[in-house]
């Protein structure tokens, strides 16, 4: 079963490895309302590493499995954060 995503720190963004190919995030773009999409075909993985990611940033997201251009991955969107 391959690595679905793996976050390490370099300067102000962060690295995802999935599947073998690393993907840069600038932390301070991801603003509520902007999203990204994750290629991946273990979304359960990636589902649970995404979410324990941005619950450690305090950010509020919905992540939904998605086929965007006929390539499977999860969509992650930035809400605001409720009470």
């Amino acid at each position: 079963m391959p690595t679905c995503l793996v976050l390490s720190q370099i300067r102000a963004q962060w690295v995802m490895r999935i599947e073998g190919i690393n993907y840069e995030l600038d932390w301070q773009e991801f603003t509520v309302g902007s999203s990204f999409f994750v290629p991946c075909l273990d979304d359960a993985k990636a589902r649970e590493r995404i979410e324990g990611k941005m619950n450690r940033l305090g950010y509020a997201v919905i992540v939904k499995l998605v086929i965007e251009d006929g390539i499977r991955g999860l969509r992650v969107w930035r809400t605001r954060r409720t009470i």
